[in-house]
């Protein structure tokens, strides 16, 4: 029990800090920072860091190469999921 709470509470957080980041790539921080910002504080202070910041202008979107990383490590991390909920079975089957 008590490692699926935590699972959970991983996935939550991180969760939150995408979204987070999403109302950052509108702003002059990115994406990126505001993701990394909400990480490794919690994504209260991404938001508020993220809000302070000044929006870009003509509605663009600031990615960078974070967007691609932070997709990448999703999928790691999923998989990684599978083969401790699992077992060795799904280690085989996700690679």
């Amino acid at each position: 029990m008590g490692v699926l709470l935590l699972i959970f509470g991983l996935l939550t957080g991180t969760a939150l800090s995408a979204l987070v980041g999403l109302v950052g790539s509108r702003r002059r921080l990115g994406f990126g920072w505001t993701f990394v910002i909400s990480l490794i504080f919690t994504p209260l202070i991404g938001l508020i860091v993220a809000l302070i910041s000044d929006p870009l202008p003509a509605g663009e979107k600031r990615w960078g190469c974070l967007a691609t990383v932070v997709g990448i490590l999703t999928l790691a991390l999923i998989a990684f999921l599978a083969v401790v909920i699992f077992g060795t079975g799904a280690a085989v089957f996700a690679l």
